[in-house]
This record gives C-alpha cells, structure tokens and sequence, in this order.
C-alpha cells in the first residue's frame, strides 16, 4: 500500500517548487514542506513498531536532527518542526528544499516498506499503545496510509486556494 500510494500522493507536489513550497492559505492547516516532513516523520516511527519498537528510535540523520531552535536545515527536517502538534511556519528557511523533502519522503516510503515486507505474522498481530488504547500494529500501518492520504487531501485544497491547476480528473 505505502509503495502505491508514494507516486499518488506525489503527483500533489505538481506545481509546487522552491517559491511556494511553505506558502499557506487560508483555511489551510499546513504548507506542502511542512506536510512531506510529517508524513516522513511518521513513516520513519512506523517502521520502528513494525520492527517492534513501541517508542521512538533513531531516525536516519541524514533526513533528521531535533533542533527546535529557530535556525533550519538545508537537507533535514527539524523534528520538532514537523512532528503531531507542530505549526507549519510560512519560513521556508527552517526547512529543506522541496527537493530534498521529496527525497526524505521517498526514504520514509522505502523503509516503511521494507520493514512490512521483512515483517513476520506476529509482527504485524503485535498490539502497540496508541492514543488511550492499543491497535495491532498491521492495522497501523493501515492508518498511516489512510493518513498519507488524509494530508494529499490538505495538499488538494491548497492547491486550489493557490489557484494551481487540478491533479485528478
């Protein structure tokens, strides 16, 4: 699902470049640099419960550091500036190039994968804390996808308050 859904939810980056890549709108929660190290984030923390890590584990550095200052990155996203609860900032300096954001999503996708490919059975029937309660962590990686999805939809509705032209239909 990760592996079908990564070409989907990058034909929504169409039109985006390096002038607009944190533009917000009104209405719109979140810019589209900001959406990719999000769901970058959350993938990189999946693939740590698949492979049975309930709390988060390292991170690729490469694509990562926690800073939460004020300064940014080039060509790793700010954890703190990209996790659950996190404002996007229409700074565009506190995060990388709309390349290299593409680039850390494309990672994100290809170690979610791979860790549900290498999974066994009671990997993914394993139950893991979520919220105030537990889900088996195959139907989490469900609802990552879903939540993949869930941002294109934001990613839609900027698209159209920027005025750039539809993706689909």
């Amino acid at each position: 699902m990760i592996e079908v859904s990564m070409p989907l939810f990058e034909r929504f980056l169409e039109g985006f470049d390096e002038s607009n890549r944190a533009s917000q709108a009104a209405g719109c929660p979140n810019h589209v640099i900001w959406t990719l190290g999000h769901l970058s984030l959350t993938m990189h923390r999946m693939a740590g419960r698949v492979r049975g890590r309930d709390e988060p584990g390292e991170l690729p550095e490469a694509d990562f550091y926690t800073g939460g200052g004020s300064g940014g990155d080039p060509e790793r996203f700010d954890t703190e500036a990209v996790c659950f609860g996190s404002t996007p900032l229409a700074e565009p300096d506190r995060y990388p190039s709309l390349e290299r954001g593409r680039q850390i999503f494309r990672n994100a996708c290809a170690r979610l994968r791979g860790a549900v490919v290498a999974a066994d059975r009671g990997q993914l029937e394993r139950m893991s804390k979520w919220g105030n309660g537990q889900m088996q962590v195959g139907d989490l990686v469900v609802r990552v996808v879903l939540h993949n999805a869930t941002h294109a939809g934001q990613l839609t509705d900027l698209r159209r308050q920027l005025g750039m032209p539809r993706v689909i239909g």
